[in-house]
C-alpha cells in the first residue's frame, strides 16, 4: 500500500488519474475544480461532464483528462459541512471509495487526490484528512491485489504537515 502526500499542484503530477473536488452539477467551479477544468481545456471538460449532468454527493464519475498529463479525471462530490451531524463523514468516505473503484475499473495504477470538501465546502481540515486517509487505506486493504500508488496533493505547509502527521499515526496504528 502506497500513500504519499506532496506539496504540489494536482495538475502537475504525472499520474494515471487525478480527482476533482467537484460540485454535484459537474460545472466548472473555483479552486481545484477550476484549475483542473482550465488546464484540461474547459470547453471539452464541461462537455464531458454535461453527458452525466449530475452526480450525487458521495459519488463520482470519470471523464478523459484531455490536455492534462493524467489520462482520466475522476469528479468526486464531497459534502458541504453542515456541522457534522448530517451524514457528512459517510458522504466524504463514500466519494473516496467511489473514486478508488473508478480508478480500479479503468486500469489506473496511480491516482492523485485533493483533500475533498476541505476548501469552500468548509469541512474541518483535520477531520477531512482523517476521513480521506482512512477511506483510501480501507479500500487498499480490501483490494490487496490492486497495486495503486495514491498521492494527496496540497499547496501549503499547514495542510502538508497536518496530513503527514495523521498518515504517520494511521500507519503506526495498523
Amino acid at each position: 500500500m502506497s500513500i504519499n502526500i506532496r506539496k504540489i499542484g494536482i495538475t502537475d503530477l504525472d499520474v494515471d488519474c487525478i480527482v476533482n473536488a467537484a460540485n454535484s452539477s459537474l460545472l466548472k467551479g473555483g479552486g481545484v475544480c477550476g484549475a483542473i477544468f482550465r488546464e484540461a481545456g474547459a470547453w471539452n471538460m464541461q462537455r464531458a461532464c454535461d453527458k452525466y449532468g449530475y452526480c450525487p454527493t458521495g459519488s463520482a464519475v470519470i471523464t478523459p483528462g484531455f490536455k492534462l498529463r493524467a489520462k482520466f479525471v475522476i469528479h468526486a462530490v464531497g459534502p458541504i459541512w453542515r456541522g457534522g451531524s448530517n451524514g457528512e463523514e459517510k458522504q466524504l468516505h463514500d466519494c473516496y471509495q467511489a473514486s478508488m473503484k473508478l480508478a480500479e475499473e479503468n486500469g489506473c495504477r496511480s491516482i492523485a487526490f485533493p483533500v475533498i470538501s476541505s476548501g469552500i465546502y468548509g469541512y474541518p481540515k483535520e477531520e477531512a484528512w482523517k476521513v480521506a486517509l482512512k477511506s483510501v487505506s480501507k479500500y487498499l486493504r480490501a483490494h490487496p491485489d490492486y497495486d495503486l500508488e495514491v498521492t494527496f496533493a496540497v499547496l501549503d505547509d499547514r495542510m502538508y504537515d497536518m496530513g503527514t502527521k495523521i498518515l504517520d499515526s494511521l500507519t503506526k496504528s495498523n
